[in-house]
């Protein structure tokens, strides 16, 4: 099911955090991972996550690093903060109460 890009567009740094929060993570793999677990539903182009990145960065809530790899390339991954863990565990509260005041609404048998 296709899902309104305007549904999606408040959660996304939560749901990019969440993916970090799991491991350092560079670009393309927060891509793949949000696209996997959300079984298609979230399907970001690098276009959208890196200004996503940036702003992230900005905030203090994940610190960038380069990391070289075996064949001489460098790859920029991403590591959760302490404050981007604390964010997180506030928008995951956030995310559960609203989610459950909505579906008390709209019922969860959709």
């Amino acid at each position: 099911m296709k899902v309104d890009k305007s549904l999606i567009s408040g959660s996304t740094k939560m749901l990019v955090l969440s993916i970090i929060e799991g491991g350092d993570k560079y670009g393309y793999e927060i891509i793949q991972e949000l696209n996997l677990k959300s079984y298609g539903t979230f399907v970001v182009k690098e276009g959208t996550l890196y200004p996503i990145l940036h702003s992230l960065e900005k905030e203090g809530l994940i610190k960038s690093y380069p990391y070289k790899m075996e064949n001489g390339r460098t790859r920029k991954y991403h590591k959760i903060t302490k404050k981007g863990k604390t964010y997180l565990y506030t928008k995951k509260k956030e995310w559960n109460e609203f989610s459950t005041k909505v579906n008390m609404i709209i019922g969860s048998n959709v």
